[in-house]
């Protein structure tokens, strides 16, 4: 028989065993010349055992520097992966959008096409397909969006293997190997000799 409890319980016991291990690392930025956003979204479809909500994750770089991330339970349910993985990428657009306005107030103009990495074939398809299926229908603002963007040439949304799906550290337990090569990615380090202790 399912216990809630019990499961909560495994998942903090996770969180306290990363927190330990990586008290001791800093997010690092570096100078760059590049100024384009490249982001990063999956979801964990239905993936809470409770009420069977998923849960998305995303990263956003500017150039080779995280600049914003985010993992969030979805607050609707979602009838297929595709959907889920649709309202991920909606999320990630909106995200993106509000970066380039900033980064445009700051004076820094982002030339190209912010690009959107999903694992999700179907996703892919759905923000480049402009025919509104009846199944897709309970997902119509969030196709709007995604598809308003690619039309203008604003996002470009690309597949990734889930390999190389860095997303998958907001909302998946991974392998250990794999997950030190995705913090890695995030430029997540321990700080170098010259910088610490300061």
């Amino acid at each position: 028989m399912y216990n809630p409890m019990e499961d909560h319980m495994h998942a903090l016991k996770r969180i306290v065993r990363y927190i330990q291990v990586t008290l001791d690392h800093d997010l690092h930025l570096y100078p760059s010349s590049t100024t384009t956003l490249i982001s990063y979204t999956d979801v964990d479809w239905g993936g809470c055992p409770d009420i069977r909500c998923s849960t998305y994750g995303y990263c956003v770089f500017l150039g080779d520097n995280l600049i914003s991330w985010s993992s969030k339970r979805q607050a609707t349910f979602s009838r297929s992966s595709a959907e889920a993985e649709y309202r991920g990428v909606a999320n990630v657009v909106s995200e993106s959008c509000w970066l380039q306005n900033l980064l445009l107030e700051l004076h820094c103009h982002v030339p190209n096409a912010t690009l959107v990495y999903c694992d999700n074939v179907s996703a892919i398809y759905l923000s480049e397909n402009p025919v509104q299926h009846q199944r897709t229908k309970h997902i119509e603002l969030d196709i709007h969006l995604v598809r308003e963007k690619v039309a203008r040439g604003q996002v470009c949304v690309l597949h990734v293997p889930s390999r190389y799906q860095i997303a998958d550290i907001f909302i998946k337990g991974l392998p250990l190997v794999l997950f030190e090569d995705f913090r890695d990615s995030l430029s997540i380090r321990r700080p170098t000799a010259s910088i610490a202790g300061v």
